[in-house]
């Protein structure tokens, strides 16, 4: 059988897993919730939260707060069945961006974005760990994949949107129909599977184990590294370029067409040449892109490195799928948590730290970028895994 063939096979065998359309509906709409937020949202926060630097860096650190908090999803897992308790997740994600427009304070904007956050990381945490309890070390690089070009695809329908929506709308308006949607499609999943049992019982307890630490030191550094990418990339095409809300859409239109095309070559890279490998090209690539951001000031440049980083990120899913690998079944689920919750320490420190740094001189929060890059390459060769 050629390695074609073997791929054909093994796709085919990941969608006829009765976790495969559940998790593939409940992805793809908490996608297109946090797409139409981020789309929107540095726009709201100029235009109609009137807030500067600091206080989007401090709008950005509580969003990621509750995915500090995640660690709790091992006591709530005690009370509710893993895959209900993602649905609900969503459910609550929905319920925070249905409000966002209605409170254009700083502080409203503060509350709804926690309420919308913690729906969207709790949801996430349970989304990986179910993705790598219920798939094969082969099949979950291509599951994180095909999850990431589907939900380019309907990010760009989320784009087109908005893009379109954004002449005859307010944001307000928009935020609360997104929110409706996510709600009712969440809903839904909650009724769409009655059980979806675990492989192997899964441990009810915080837990850290030596074992995994380059695991957990991994994603705390990738955490720092996407904060950089989500908060002050974004902030500067707006801020310093004064990129309109259309514009900030059509990049990220752009995004997620390579997103769809180039993603499942990653996971196939992953499966051929291992994780070291591919996350060695992601951080060597993003020294560069970083110093590019801080030191080429035209916004066609910084256009053409916000969507090379995007690129790059794809390699990142290698960070769980080296997990699966070194991974006691039983742990899955307590230890996605755990690493979740250490992965935005970094989340919840640099948006606020970041933000102050760039009223100094916006310059700094990507040359810190630059540092944290050589430094995941470092940690990235310990990898052992090269299958």
């Amino acid at each position: 059988m050629t390695e074609k063939q073997k791929r054909k096979e093994l796709l085919k065998n990941m969608q006829k897993n009765q976790a495969y359309p559940f998790l593939i509906l409940l992805a793809l709409v908490s996608v297109a919730g946090l797409q139409a937020w981020r789309t929107m949202f540095n726009n709201f926060a100029v235009d109609e939260v009137l807030t500067n630097g600091l206080g989007v860096g401090l709008t950005q650190s509580i969003r990621e707060l509750p995915g500090f908090l995640t660690f709790l999803v091992v006591y709530l897992l005690l009370w509710f069945k893993e895959h209900r308790f993602a649905a609900f997740s969503v459910m609550l994600m929905g319920a925070g961006m249905a409000l966002t427009g209605f409170f254009p304070t700083l502080s409203g904007l503060l509350i709804t974005t926690f309420i919308f956050s913690t729906g969207f990381h709790y949801f996430e945490t349970v989304n990986q760990s179910l993705t790598l309890q219920h798939f094969s070390t082969d099949e979950s690089p291509f599951m994180l994949a095909r999850v990431k070009s589907y939900s380019g695809i309907v990010n760009i329908v989320v784009g087109v949107l908005i893009f379109f929506l954004a002449a005859y709308f307010s944001l307000k308006s928009m935020y609360l129909t997104f929110g409706i949607l996510i709600l009712i499609l969440a809903f839904y999943a909650l009724f769409m599977k009655k059980d979806l049992p675990s492989k192997v019982v899964q441990t009810k307890k915080i837990l850290l184990k030596k074992k995994y630490w380059l695991y957990y030191v991994l994603s705390f550094l990738s955490g720092a590294r996407r904060q950089i990418f989500i908060v002050f990339a974004v902030f500067m095409l707006v801020k310093k370029y004064d990129f309109s809300v259309q514009q900030v859409t059509i990049l990220f239109i752009v995004n997620n067409l390579l997103t769809f095309f180039i993603y499942p070559y990653i996971a196939r890279g992953i499966r051929r040449f291992g994780e070291r490998t591919m996350l060695s090209v992601e951080y060597g690539s993003l020294l560069f892109i970083f110093l590019g951001y801080a030191f080429f000031e035209s916004p066609v440049i910084a256009s053409v490195l916000y969507v090379l980083d995007h690129v790059f990120f794809g390699c990142a899913m290698g960070i769980n799928t080296y997990f699966q690998k070194i991974a006691e079944p039983e742990d899955i689920a307590t230890s996605i948590s755990t690493a979740y919750a250490i992965n935005h320490i970094s989340a919840v420190i640099i948006p606020v730290l970041g933000g102050g740094l760039w009223l100094l001189n916006w310059r700094i929060p990507f040359i810190a970028g630059s540092v944290l890059a050589v430094a995941s390459f470092i940690f990235v060769q310990k990898i052992k895994i090269n299958k």
